[in-house]
This record gives structure tokens, C-alpha cells and sequence, in this order.
């Protein structure tokens, strides 16, 4: 089995262990991702982050998965984009390691993310994908826990970017 894969599909419909949100600070839904989560987990998982007290940019919080196939969701809010030069890189890594994190810390061997922060929040899309590829790969060398990672990209567009970002990180 491989260990990341690049998938285009719906993040609410995977059967893996837990799917991961791309939340904003405040964890109560919103757009996008988020929302989209919310709607199919149903209103006790919006009941669950209301006890959470929010969640910081590159931080990640795990709740229960309710109505959805997933066992957990993991809430993690992305950095916007302002050009670049205030820290988006590492905190967007720090969304994926410490959303891995809490997968590791729940015994989830399967985990779904989506495009973090390249709706809404502005993130190249390119730029992302590199970052978000990086991050688990080096998170996957050294916990054999996690048996894979699925990247669900919702448009081509955003598929054809983190399978390059992953054909290019092979090649190194």
C-alpha cells in the first residue's frame, strides 16, 4: 500500500480513520471545507467544537466524526496569505505535523486531508502543495503508525498540483 496518495474526491465520503478540516480559528463551520464537514457530520459535531475554545492558526484539535465515515475529524486552521513573509510556510506545515500528531495520539492509521488554505485564505495553490507534501512525507519517515495519507483534492486543478508536488518529492 502507498503510503501517500494523491486522490481527486469528496474529503466527507472517505473511509479512513479520521478526514481533516481546514477550520477556521473559531471551529464553528463556515465556507468551503469546513462547512462542508459540518453539514455532513451533523449539529453534534458543531455541539463538540463549541467546547473546544477555538483553535490557534497551525494548531490542531480532534473531535468525534458523528454522521460522517470517519471515526474523527482533526480542525486545523490554515495561515492566509499576505504575500509570503509572515510565517505562511511554517504555519501551514505545522497544520499538517500537528494534525498528524493527533492522529498518531488517537491510533488513526488512515488519515484524509484537503487543500489547506488555498480557498479562501489565498495560499498558492502550487506553493501549498509543495509545503503540504514536504510535511508529511518527513512525518510518515519517522511514524510507522500512520499506514497512509490521502490527499483529497475536490477539482483537477488542485489534483494535478499536489501530484506534482509528490512526483517531485519522489524524484529527489
Amino acid at each position: 500500500m502507498e503510503r501517500l496518495l494523491v486522490v481527486r474526491g469528496d474529503i466527507t465520503r472517505e473511509r479512513t480513520d479520521a478526514i481533516v478540516n481546514a477550520a477556521n480559528c473559531s471551529l464553528l463551520g463556515g465556507g468551503g471545507v469546513d462547512g462542508a464537514i459540518h453539514r455532513a457530520a451533523g449539529p453534534r459535531l458543531l455541539d463538540e467544537c463549541r467546547t473546544l475554545g477555538g483553535c490557534r492558526t497551525g494548531e490542531a484539535k480532534i473531535t468525534k466524526g458523528y454522521d460522517l465515515a470517519a471515526k474523527y475529524v482533526i480542525h486545523t486552521p490554515g495561515p492566509v496569505w499576505h504575500g509570503g513573509a509572515h510565517g505562511e510556510d511554517a504555519l501551514l506545515r505545522s497544520c499538517y505535523i500537528e494534525s498528524l500528531k493527533r492522529a498518531s495520539e488517537n491510533g488513526c492509521a488512515t488519515v484524509a486531508f484537503p487543500s489547506i488554505s488555498t480557498g479562501v485564505y489565498h495560499f498558492p495553490l502550487e506553493r501549498a502543495a509543495a509545503v503540504a507534501i514536504t510535511a508529511i512525507r518527513d512525518y510518515l519517515a519517522v511514524h510507522d503508525e500512520i499506514e497512509q495519507v490521502r490527499m483529497v483534492c475536490f477539482d483537477a486543478r488542485t489534483e494535478a498540483a499536489y501530484q506534482h508536488a509528490l512526483d517531485a518529492a519522489e524524484g529527489l
